[in-house]
C-alpha cells in the first residue's frame, strides 16, 4: 500500500487539515513531518470543531498511530497541553508517538523569533513568533536540543548550559533585553522530559513497518509550499528544515523518497496569506472582505487558526499554483472551500502576469519582481447556488465544473477531491486518492 504525502500547495491555510482528517479513514499512520506549532490546522467532525499545532489530524480515529517527525520543532509545553485538551474530550491520545530526533523550541527561540522580528522593523517577516525559525536556525548550528536530550538529566544539563552561555549573549548584547534563568529552564524542560516519556519513540521504524504490512501512511504537511525556504517568496517564507514542499517528507519521518508513492496538494478556490510578502493577486475590495467574512458567524472566516490574524484574500493564482504542482511533484490536487465562491456572479483566475511590460507565465525568483507583477485574469462565470450539500461531481452546478475543469488546465494537474464545507461529509470525491 502506498505512502502519500499530503502538502499545502500556497501560502498555507489551505484546509490540509480537514483533508487528511478525510482521508485518514482508510490509513494505519499519519504522520506529521515539517514546521511547528506555527502552523494550525482546523477540524470539523462528529466530535467537535478542534484547532491541532503539533498533533496529526488522524488523531480522531481510535485506531490510527499517530507520529510527529524528527522533521517537526516541537515545543514541549504546547504539545502537552494540546494533548490534555484532546484527552477532556475524550479524545484518546495513547497511540501518538513523537520521534525522539525531534528538535525542542526552548524559551530562548521565543524570545529571539520576537525581538528580531521588532528589530526588522518594516522588514519584518510576520512571523507567528513562536520560536520555530530560531529553532531550526539552531538545528542547522549544530548547537539544538532534541526530545531525546529532554528524558536524561545528564544529557539535558550540558546542552542547556552550553546553549545559553551563547544565547544569553545575543540577548542581553544584541537585543538589551533580560538574560534566561539556567536553573528555571532545566527544571521546567526536565519535568517536560517526564511527562512525554510515554509518547516517545521510533517514528522511522513505525512507519517503515506499516508500509511492509502494506498499511495506507500518511504524511502531513504544514504551512504552504509557496512558502517553502528554497522554492517559496524568499526572505518571506518558513524556515522549517526539512521543506514545507513534498521533498521534505520522507526526511522528516527517516525514510527514503523511493517509498513515497503519490503526493497530493491541497488548494483553496481562491487564495490567502497571512504575514508579509508578495501576493500578486491580492484583492482590497468588496469581494476580499466576502471571502474573508464567509462564515464567520460560525467561526469559519479567513483567520488565522494558530495566531488569528485575518488573512490577506485574492483570486487563484495559477501561475504560482503551477509552479507548485512542479516542484512538488504532485499526482492529485484536493481542491478546497469552493462552497466560499457559491455567491459570487463571476470567478477570476490568474493565468499569467505582466512584468514590465511583458507577459510571462513562470512563477520570478526576486521578491522585487514579484512585487511589481500584474495579474492577467479570466473571468469565468459564477454559478450561484448552494453546493454545500453536493457529493457528486455530476452534481455540481455547470459553472462550478468548468471551473474545475480549468482550474486542472491550467494547473495540469487532476482535481480528484473537492471540499463544500467543513464537515468531514462535505466532500466531493472525483477519483479515489486512497
Amino acid at each position: 500500500m502506498p505512502i502519500v504525502v499530503v502538502v499545502g500547495g500556497q501560502w498555507g491555510d489551505e484546509g490540509k487539515g480537514r483533508i487528511v482528517d478525510l482521508l485518514a479513514r482508510k490509513a494505519r499512520v499519519v504522520a506529521r513531518y515539517s514546521a511547528g506549532n506555527n502552523a494550525g490546522h482546523t477540524i470539523v467532525n462528529e466530535l467537535g470543531e478542534f484547532k491541532l499545532h503539533l498533533v496529526p489530524a488522524g488523531i480522531f480515529y481510535p485506531e490510527k498511530t499517530c507520529v510527529i517527525g524528527n522533521g517537526v520543532a516541537v515545543d514541549p509545553e504546547v504539545l502537552l497541553g494540546e494533548i490534555e485538551g484532546l484527552e477532556q474530550k475524550n479524545i484518546d491520545t495513547s497511540r501518538l508517538v513523537v520521534s525522539d530526533r525531534a528538535h525542542v523550541i526552548m524559551p530562548w527561540h521565543r524570545l529571539l523569533d520576537q525581538l528580531d522580528e521588532q528589530a526588522r522593523g518594516a522588514h519584518a517577516i510576520g512571523t507567528t513568533g513562536k520560536g520555530v525559525g530560531p529553532c531550526f536556525a539552531d538545528k542547522v548550528a549544530r548547537r539544538g536540543i532534541r526530545i531525546c536530550d529532554l528524558l536524561r538529566r545528564d544529557d539535558l544539563v550540558p546542552r542547556i548550559e552550553a546553549a545559553l552561555a551563547y544565547q544569553n549573549r545575543v540577548i542581553t548584547g544584541v537585543y538589551g533585553a533580560e538574560p534566561i534563568d539556567f536553573r528555571d529552564c532545566l527544571e521546567r524542560y526536565i519535568e517536560y522530559g517526564q511527562r512525554l516519556r510515554p509518547y516517545v519513540g521510533d517514528v522511522q521504524e513505525i512507519v517503515l513497518e506499516a508500509h511492509r504490512r502494506g498499511e495506507y501512511v500518511l504524511l502531513e504537511g504544514a504551512q504552504g509550499s509557496l512558502l517553502d525556504l528554497d522554492h517559496g517568496t524568499y526572505p518571506y517564507v518558513t524556515s522549517s528544515v526539512p521543506s514545507s514542499s513534498s521533498s521534505g517528507a520522507a526526511l522528516g519521518v527517516g525514510i527514503g523518497p523511493t517509498d513515497i508513492s503519490r503526493v497530493v496538494g491541497v488548494f483553496k478556490s481562491y487564495c490567502t496569506r497571512v504575514g508579509n510578502g508578495p501576493f500578486p493577486t491580492e484583492l482590497f475590495d468588496g469581494t476580499a472582505d466576502q471571502l474573508r467574512d464567509h462564515g464567520k458567524e460560525f467561526g469559519r472566516g479567513e483567520y488565522g487558526t494558530t495566531t488569528g490574524r485575518p488573512r490577506r484574500i485574492g483570486w487563484l493564482d495559477a501561475v504560482a499554483a503551477r509552479y507548485s504542482v512542479r516542484f512538488n511533484g504532485l499526482s492529485a490536487v484536493a481542491l478546497t472551500r469552493l462552497d466560499v465562491l457559491d455567491a459570487l456572479p463571476s470567478i477570476k483566475i490568474c493565468t499569467a502576469y505582466e512584468l514590465d511590460g511583458r507577459i510571462i507565465d513562470t512563477f520570478p525568483a526576486r521578491e522585487s519582481e514579484l512585487e511589481r507583477v500584474r495579474p492577467v485574469y479570466e473571468e469565468l462565470p459564477g454559478w450561484q447556488t448552494p453546493t454545500t450539500h453536493v457529493r457528486s461531481f455530476d452534481d455540481l452546478p455547470p459553472q462550478a465544473q468548468a471551473f474545475i475543469r480549468r482550474v486542472e488546465d491550467l494547473l495540469e494537474c487532476p482535481v480528484d477531491l473537492i471540499s463544500v464545507g467543513p464537515a468531514r461529509e462535505q466532500a466531493v470525491i472525483v477519483n479515489p486518492i486512497l
